[in-house]
Parts: C-alpha cells; sequence; structure tokens
C-alpha cells in the first residue's frame, strides 16, 4: 500500500478510548505504544490546566499536594472534598428514648479536607422518659487530637424546653465518637440532666465545626 500523507487520512473517532496503537522509537528500536501508556507513570507538567468539559477525576488516596510551598504543618495534602446531608438521631444517655419529627430530622453538612460544618435544625416529636444527658449524631467521627484535650464544643440553641432556659444547655463533642453530647449547665458543673428537659416540639438549632480523622 502506498504511503499517504498524515493530512490525507480520515480523522479518528473522538473521544478515544485509549487503546489506540501508535509507533514510537524507544532505545533506537521501533515499538508498539497505546494512547493509554503514552504518559502512565510519568508526571505532566504544564502552567495550566483548563477543563472545559467534564471534572477533574482524583483517585481514591490521592489528592492536590500543596507541598510546593513551605508550611510547619503535618500535611499539605488536600485529598477530600463532600457536600451531603445526615439524617440526625437523639439518645439519652441513661435511658428513655426521643424520636424525631418527620421533616425536621437532617443536618447540612460539608467536608473540607478534614473539617467538617454541621447545620441544621432538628425537632423532637415522641418523647419517652429520657434521662441524663443527650446525644445527637453527627455524619463523621470526631477527631482524637491532643490539642483538644478530649472534646471541643458545639453551639446548640434550645427552644420549647420542659423548664430550663435556652441559655442552660451546653453542648461538647468528645473524641473517638460520631455526636454532640448536650449538658445542662446551670452549676459549676455540667450537669447530666438535659434530657429530662426535651418534650414534644422541643426545637434544636445547631452550628459545628469540627475535625474529623
Amino acid at each position: 500500500m502506498a504511503d499517504s500523507k498524515i493530512s490525507a487520512l480520515p480523522a479518528s473517532t473522538t473521544p478515544l478510548a485509549g487503546t489506540e496503537v501508535l509507533p514510537i522509537v524507544q532505545s533506537s528500536t521501533t515499538k508498539q505504544v497505546s494512547v493509554a501508556n503514552l504518559t502512565a507513570g510519568r508526571a505532566i507538567s504544564a502552567t495550566q490546566l483548563t477543563l472545559t468539559t467534564g471534572n477533574l477525576i482524583v483517585a481514591s488516596g490521592q489528592g492536590i499536594d500543596f507541598s510546593a510551598t513551605s508550611g510547619t504543618g503535618t500535611s499539605e495534602l488536600f485529598n477530600d472534598y463532600e457536600e451531603g446531608t445526615h439524617t440526625a438521631t437523639i439518645t439519652p444517655g441513661t435511658s428513655g428514648t426521643v424520636t424525631l419529627l418527620a421533616g425536621n430530622t437532617l443536618l447540612a453538612y460539608t467536608k473540607v479536607g478534614r473539617l467538617v460544618t454541621v447545620t441544621g435544625n432538628i425537632v423532637a416529636d415522641v418523647v419517652t422518659l429520657p434521662i441524663g444527658y443527650f446525644n445527637i449524631s453527627l455524619p463523621f467521627v470526631v477527631a482524637d487530637l491532643p490539642e483538644l484535650s478530649g472534646r471541643s464544643a458545639a453551639t446548640i440553641t434550645m427552644q420549647t424546653t420542659v423548664l430550663s432556659n435556652i441559655s442552660d444547655f451546653v453542648s461538647i463533642m468528645p473524641e473517638t465518637l460520631s455526636v454532640i453530647r448536650v449538658y445542662l449547665g446551670n452549676a459549676s458543673t455540667l450537669q447530666a440532666t438535659s434530657a429530662q428537659q426535651i418534650k414534644q416540639y422541643t426545637e434544636m438549632f445547631i452550628s459545628a465545626s469540627y475535625f474529623t480523622t
């Protein structure tokens, strides 16, 4: 078959499948290589990357490495971003049950790296003799970090409670657990009697930021 100019060849179908084979000279020998293997295992260097369609997809466990800029942190790898909703539950610390009102059970969250931000409004519905502190579930486990000394704070505003003022409630997030733990703070120490303050239509406005694992 006579040689043809490249300009005379028919156009290929795009996008390429990656299995197409090209000739390449390697160590003075002509060999075949697939399109998918042209950059396999090699870093791509560019001054700018613009995506006109689609998304930049990073393999699980990989991310964007910012170590080119010096820092004193323990990691400069950005490897996670997530948005979603979490169906919250309330669990009394000692006994009893609290069921949330349908339509008022979701917390919205955004996870950027290890930092999780949660916000939302939940409402109690069926309340059966709750005793002790109470836990509100979170979408991710609170990280075990030495600088947190075992727990960090969340912000919860309570409304329509049995007796206590809305300013009486104190909320913390214990490490290694995926909960906000709510106490009463109407004395010199935390009081494990907050669950008794929940009744039907008790409303909780929640805002919390914490590090996860």
